[in-house]
């Protein structure tokens, strides 16, 4: 255990920022099942640009880093437009 005052609040600060990131990531993760749960129905489209919103801010936030957002989006793009083509 750190012994030094600084070390202490270092400790601190991880774990609140660690308890953000972690609810951040459960947030987007529940957003992109909720659009793959939408796909074939009429809500899909609203529920990508919710979704899609979602990893940009997880981008903005330091939570993700932004190629990887960019292939997420993609990934759900390319789901999207193949359902709308059924």
């Amino acid at each position: 255990m750190a012994d030094h005052k600084s070390a202490l609040k270092r400790i601190r600060q991880t774990e609140t920022r660690t308890a953000r990131n972690r609810d951040r990531i459960s947030r987007i993760r529940t957003f992109v099942k909720g659009f793959i749960s939408a796909l074939g129905t009429n809500e899909v489209e609203s529920k990508f640009a919710v979704a899609q919103s979602e990893i940009q801010k997880g981008v903005t936030k330091g939570v993700l880093h932004k190629n990887a957002a960019s292939r997420k989006v993609s990934r759900l793009n390319k789901m999207l437009k193949a359902s709308l083509s059924k």
